[in-house]
């Protein structure tokens, strides 16, 4: 199954923030979870577009970018950005 660039965009922040948030608590991550930070940062730039659809969003709404579903980024996002014709 095929994910809309939205859809893999989020898929990936959250995935991101998840690994984030371990790194900060008592005993951390381990090397590869921080590769995998890495690796998913370098994902998110085929989506730029997606990434600042998602980001405005959040911001809109005054909420973690983690937080929020496809729904809320597809309503609350700058009209400009056609999500659909988004190209990974």
């Amino acid at each position: 199954m095929e994910f809309s660039p939205l859809h893999e965009a989020l898929r990936l922040i959250k995935r991101q923030t998840e690994l984030e948030n371990a790194m900060r608590r008592p005993g951390g991550i381990r090397v590869p979870e921080e590769q995998e930070i890495f690796q998913l940062r370098h994902a998110l730039t085929q989506y730029p577009a997606a990434v600042t659809a998602i980001i405005e969003a959040a911001a809109r709404m005054r909420r973690p970018v983690d937080t929020i579903s496809v729904n809320d980024v597809e309503v609350l996002a700058c009209p400009r950005i056609e999500l659909t014709s988004i190209s990974p």
